[in-house]
């Protein structure tokens, strides 16, 4: 049990470095192949930020552990909007400036909808799974489209000021980008392994481990940037990587995680987390326009959204 603990711990920690190596090289490498800025926000970092759950899902998922495969995924998606715009919005309140974001919070709305249609019956299938990828590649042309032609959108100016302000060299973003994935992966093998050790010695669900620790392991990479980018004034890029991870969580982790293996749960995925995941998106979305037509996170609201969380983890506890 010390070891799989350990392994957990040494997992995490290599996984946040590893991922924070590969968005950086990621992001420097698009940007030599003159990549506009606003697409490498939307895509490029969007995709860094998640790869974690995407390795660490498809890995549980093959290995016959759907729990942490989903757990991970819906459980990173509460995770960054009541924990970690929580805390983001306590240290620098979020104000929300792109068209951009404001077209995307509907969008997740939607997606989400979605999910829970799919979660409904127990079971995400094959064709549900496919059906997720096919949005998602959807969902990938529009944004690409959007981020090739807005050249003046707020998280495409703050995106630029950043990539200026860290300048990488070619050859030194290529080799951080080839090495944070490659450790990603072994980091990833590592947290899996421990977490399906650690509920199995406690009689604890997977579904449990993965809702609450690698959920909040996996989701580290976007609490850095998103405080980060909040002290900094660059309050799009700090919802934005919010709303980009929890778009590819639901669309193309739970859609790589179910075409590698089909998945089934008990109810309380549906009337429990999905519907946690879905309250927490509803209050997203109202806060994301606000009531004046400007989206505004302030203090109060990032407490509110920090009560959410702990209130959900310890319900977790509580069903043990």
């Amino acid at each position: 049990m010390l070891v799989a603990s350990l392994a957990i711990l040494m997992g995490l920690l290599l996984l946040v470095w590893s991922a924070d190596r590969f968005v950086d090289g990621a992001a420097a490498t698009a940007r030599h192949l003159n990549m506009p800025p606003l697409l490498i926000g939307m895509v490029v970092v969007g995709f860094g930020t998640s790869a974690p759950e995407m390795v660490v899902s498809a890995l549980a998922a093959s290995q016959g552990n759907p729990g942490i495969a989903l757990g991970n995924a819906y459980g990173s998606n509460i995770t960054n909007i009541a924990l970690i715009l929580g805390v983001t919005a306590l240290i620098s309140p979020i104000l929300v400036h792109s068209t951009l974001l404001r077209k995307e919070l509907p969008i997740l709305l939607g997606i989400t909808l979605l999910a829970a249609s799919q979660v409904w019956d127990g079971e995400i299938t094959r064709w549900d799974a496919a059906v997720l990828l096919g949005v998602f590649s959807l969902l990938m042309g529009w944004t690409i489209w959007n981020g090739m032609k807005k050249s003046d959108d707020a998280l495409g100016v703050e995106m630029e000021q950043e990539l200026l302000a860290h300048p990488m060299p070619l050859s030194r973003s290529v080799v951080w980008l080839v090495i944070g994935l490659l450790l990603l992966i072994a980091s990833s093998r590592v947290l899996v392994w421990g977490a399906v050790e650690v509920a199995q010695g406690f009689g604890v669900s997977d579904l449990i481990i993965g809702l609450t620790i690698v959920a909040v392991g996996t989701s580290l990479p976007e609490l850095a940037s998103s405080v980060i980018a909040a002290r900094k004034g660059e309050h799009d890029m700090a919802l934005g990587n919010i709303l980009g991870s929890n778009l590819f969580n639901t669309l193309a982790v739970v859609g790589i995680a179910g075409v590698i293996h089909p998945m089934g749960f008990g109810p309380e995925v549906f009337s429990r987390d999905v519907m946690m995941m879905l309250g927490l998106t509803l209050l997203l979305f109202a806060l994301g326009y606000g009531l004046k037509g400007q989206g505004r996170i302030n203090r109060w609201e990032g407490g509110l959204l920090l009560v959410c969380y702990v209130g959900y983890v310890l319900y977790l506890l509580s069903s043990i």
